[in-house]
């Protein structure tokens, strides 16, 4: 079929509640269970599908006894469906919003530099002027985010900017620049010391980011250039909570953005620890998908963070 023939089919064939169907399918794997969430008969539903792949000439779904597996062809209709749905989405928020004041619902991306201050800080203002918009919060990698970006789940991305974040269709912005620094609890053994060395680290057990990010890479150069391999049996997280709590329970250290440190140090729960490694300061900042428009309160809380941002000293 060509691609003429798959636009005609498409735009005669597609309607809204089909798209509902194929992103649902997929979320499920079981044509029964999404049935049900849409409140349809699932013979209707299996119906729905066969006629779609009747009409495009392929098959969107593979069948087996433990459920259905998108095609290539059906990975291609679904993700494209998703964006549609996320366009429509942002229409009705925008209608909405006009009507009647600023509503909808906003799904952020974040990483480590953001989690304390940046991020919370924004969205507390947000809330305070318009307490009818909803915050879904992601803390995970970049890598786990960009995909959830790229095809519509997520409006954008906020902490600090990996190497590439601008191209591969992203855009990012910077807000500004951060060190990082090394940290540990309040009363830790090696705060006793008045000296201390990279090498006095490695008697304890490090947190670090995961291998895949950027970050971990940088203190991974930055070691070698000093001479020492990175800690083998580290524990790699990128959550905040989780990090603060084997800090304050253990004599673990870490590899902590300067922020995330200032914040918990003014409870006397942290403190940084005399040392450095050469890395430079890294950008902060939001990573966006090119060509997408965001809806109204997602835009208000980018204000918000730039707001915040510009705070930042």
């Amino acid at each position: 079929m060509t691609p003429e023939k798959f636009e005609r089919t498409l735009m005669a064939r597609l309607k809204f509640r089909h798209l509902k169907l194929l992103v649902t399918v997929n979320e499920q794997r079981n044509i029964f269970k999404a049935a049900q969430a849409l409140n349809m008969a699932q013979p209707a539903a299996t119906k729905t599908i066969r006629e779609l792949e009747k009409d495009l000439e392929v098959e969107l779904f593979e069948r087996s006894s433990r459920g259905v597996t998108p095609t290539l062809y059906g990975d291609i209709l679904i993700r494209h469906a998703k964006l549609i749905l996320a366009q429509v989405k942002g229409a009705s928020e925008e209608l909405a919003s006009l009507h009647g004041g600023l509503v909808g619902r906003v799904t952020v991306g974040t990483l480590l530099a953001a989690s304390a201050t940046l991020l919370p800080i924004a969205i507390a203002r947000l809330k305070k002027e318009c307490p009818n918009v909803s915050i879904h919060i992601l803390e995970r990698t970049f890598d786990s985010l960009s995909s959830g970006l790229r095809i519509g789940d997520i409006d954008f991305v906020v902490g600090r900017l990996p190497r590439g974040a601008q191209g591969d269709g992203l855009n990012s912005e910077v807000l500004y620049h951060e060190p990082v620094v090394f940290a540990a609890r309040n009363g830790h053994p090696l705060s006793k010391n008045k000296k201390i060395t990279l090498q006095d680290l490695l008697d304890y057990e490090w947190i670090l980011p995961p291998q895949t990010t950027h970050l971990r890479q940088e203190v991974d150069e930055a070691l070698r250039e000093a001479g020492i391999e990175s800690p083998v049996r580290a524990v790699e997280s990128v959550s905040i909570l989780a990090n603060r709590t084997l800090l304050e329970e253990t004599d673990m250290i870490s590899v902590m953005p300067d922020q995330v440190v200032r914040f918990y140090e003014k409870d006397g729960l942290l403190q940084r620890l005399p040392v450095t490694l050469n890395i430079s300061p890294g950008p902060i900042g939001i990573s966006l998908c090119e060509g997408r428009t965001l809806s109204p309160a997602a835009n208000y809380l980018l204000d918000k963070l730039r707001e915040v941002a510009a705070e930042h000293d």
